[in-house]
C-alpha cells in the first residue's frame, strides 16, 4: 500500500486502493484506537456526501470503528463542514467526512476531524497510516460488551442549519432578494435551500437532485454555466455555486458573471476593516490568489501573506498570524470567527451580508478588482517527481519567468489530491500567459505525463 494521505485525506477511485471496504475498515479501526485515550464512552461521527460509494465506505468505516469498542453517530448526507460542526457540539471524539471534494463521482475520499472541529495534523495522519500498512491494530479486538454501537443523528441537518444561520447579523434580513443556488447534486442539496429561504430570500435551486453519479458533473463551484444562465433567466440578485461536500462557494453576480475566491475574500476583507473586525488588518491567502487582488490589498492597507495550497495550511498561518480571514481563490474561505474550517453557507452568508450593509450590487464587488490575466492547465501525470529534477520542465518556467520579468509569474505544483500537475501563468497579456502556460505544460507532459 503506498501513501495514504494526501494535502486533504484520503483520497482515490471508489473501490480501489486506497479507497476499498478493507481499507477503509483498518482505518476506521485505528482512528478509533487512537481516540481511546480517556476512561469514557468514547464516540465518532460519520457523515458523507451523496456519491454511490458513500454507502460502502460508510458501512465500513463503521464496522471498523465499533470493533475497536467506539460507538458511531451517522448523519447521513451533510456538508463537510456540517461534521466538523457537529462532531464539536456532539462532544465526539473525531469526525469523519466520507467525500472527494470537487471531484467526480467515481472517486471518494475520508477526511478526520479531531474532536474540536479542526481537521487532525500531519503527526496524527502519519500515526494513523502506521497503524493501517503495519497491521499493529489487527490484534486489538474488544470482546462481547465492549464492542461499540452505531446510532443515526436524524436532527444533525436541523442542528447545522441553526448554526449557519447564527453567522448572519441578526439585523439583516434576505427579504426581497432572489437567490439561485447550485447545489452540485452534492451535500448541500437539503440545507442550504432551507437556510437562505428561512433568513428571508425567494430561492431557486439548481443541480439539487443528487442521483450518485451527478455530484459536480458540470455543476457546481467549477462549472457556473447553468448558474449564470439561470440567474439572468430570473433576474435574480446573485447566483451562489457550491461544490460537491460544500466547503466552497463561487458568486455570479446579477449579469451571469462568475466572481472567484478572491473577489470574495476582498469584498469581506474590506467589510470586516470598516468595521474594525478584520484582527491585524491581515489576510491569509495562497499562491494561486490573483496578483490583481494583492495590488487591491496594498491599496487598501491590507497585509497579505501567501499559505501552502491547501485549506488546513491556510487555517494554520491563520492561527499563527492571528487572522480572522483566509482563502483560496477556489472559493474555499475561512472565518475563523464562525467556524473551525472553511463553509461554502457561511462564505455566502457573510458575503450577503457584506453587500447589504454596504448597499451594493453583487457585480460593483466584481469591479472592485482588475484580475491579471492568468491561464492554467492541469496536466494528467504518472508520477510526481520533484519539478526540479525535471530539466526541460525548469527551463521552460526560466525562459517563461526571464519574459514576464516584473509582469507577471508561474506556480508550478502538483495536486495533492488528483494525480495532476497544475501549471499556472500570470502576466499582462492573454496571449501571453496562455503561450507560456502552454509551452510548459508540454514539457511537463513530455517529461511524465
Amino acid at each position: 500500500m503506498g501513501k495514504l494521505f494526501g494535502t486533504d485525506g484520503i483520497r482515490g477511485v471508489a473501490n480501489t486502493e486506497p479507497m476499498t471496504a478493507e481499507t477503509a475498515l483498518a482505518v476506521g479501526r485505528a482512528i478509533a484506537y487512537i481516540c481511546k485515550n480517556h476512561n469514557r464512552r468514547h464516540r465518532i461521527v460519520i457523515g458523507k456526501d451523496t456519491r454511490l460509494s458513500g454507502y460502502m465506505l460508510e458501512n465500513a468505516l463503521s464496522a471498523g470503528i465499533c470493533s475497536m469498542g467506539v460507538d458511531v453517530l451517522l448523519v447521513g448526507p451533510l456538508p463537510t463542514p456540517g461534521i466538523a460542526f457537529t462532531t464539536q457540539s456532539m462532544r465526539a471524539d473525531a469526525g469523519v467526512v466520507i467525500s472527494a471534494s470537487h471531484n467526480l463521482y467515481e472517486d471518494n475520499g475520508i477526511k478526520i476531524f479531531s474532536g474540536d472541529g479542526f481537521k487532525i495534523p500531519d503527526a496524527l495522519e502519519g500515526k494513523i497510516e502506521e497503524l493501517v500498512s503495519t497491521g499493529q491494530i489487527n490484534h486489538i479486538r474488544p470482546t462481547a460488551g465492549e464492542i461499540g454501537k452505531a446510532f443515526r443523528i436524524d436532527d444533525a441537518i436541523g442542528r447545522y442549519i441553526v448554526f449557519c444561520k447564527n453567522t448572519f447579523p441578526s439585523e439583516l434580513t434576505l427579504d426581497g432578494m432572489r437567490i439561485v443556488l447550485d447545489c452540485a447534486n452534492g451535500a448541500t442539496y437539503k440545507v442550504a435551500p432551507i437556510i437562505f429561504s428561512e433568513l428571508g430570500a425567494e430561492v431557486a435551486a439548481i443541480h439539487a437532485a443528487p442521483d450518485g453519479r451527478n455530484i459536480n458533473l458540470n455543476c457546481g463551484s467549477q462549472h457556473t454555466e447553468d448558474l449564470g444562465r439561470k440567474v439572468c433567466e430570473l433576474k435574480a440578485d446573485i447566483g451562489l455555486a457550491f461544490d460537491g461536500d460544500g466547503d466552497r462557494m463561487i458568486a455570479v453576480d446579477e449579469t451571469g458573471t462568475e466572481l472567484s475566491g478572491d473577489h470574495v475574500m476582498l469584498s469581506c476583507a474590506g467589510h470586516l476593516m470598516q468595521q474594525g473586525r478584520l484582527t491585524n488588518n491581515r489576510v491569509i491567502i495562497t499562491p494561486m490568489s490573483n496578483f490583481g487582488l494583492r495590488r487591491v490589498f496594498d491599496r487598501m492597507g491590507i497585509a497579505y501573506e501567501d499559505a501552502e495550497v491547501g485549506d488546513r495550511n491556510v487555517l494554520e498561518l491563520m492561527k499563527q498570524r492571528g487572522a480572522v480571514l483566509g482563502g483560496e481563490q477556489s472559493g474555499h474561505v475561512i472565518f475563523r470567527d464562525h467556524h473551525t474550517t472553511g463553509d461554502g453557507i457561511i462564505t455566502a452568508l457573510q458575503f450577503l451580508a457584506a453587500m447589504i450593509e454596504t448597499g451594493r450590487k453583487v457585480s460593483e464587488f466584481g469591479r472592485s478588482m482588475t484580475i491579471v490575466p492568468q491561464k492554467l492547465i492541469n496536466v494528467p501525470v504518472k508520477s510526481r517527481p520533484e519539478i526540479s529534477g525535471l530539466p526541460a520542465v525548469t527551463a521552460a518556467i526560466k525562459a517563461a519567468e526571464a519574459e514576464l520579468a516584473q509582469n507577471g509569474r508561474v506556480l508550478v505544483r502538483y495536486s495533492g489530491t488528483q494525480m495532476l500537475c497544475r501549471v499556472m501563468v500570470e502576466g499582462p497579456t492573454d496571449e501571453m500567459t496562455s503561450r507560456l502556460a502552454r509551452h510548459i505544460a508540454d514539457a511537463v507532459k513530455a517529461a511524465i505525463g
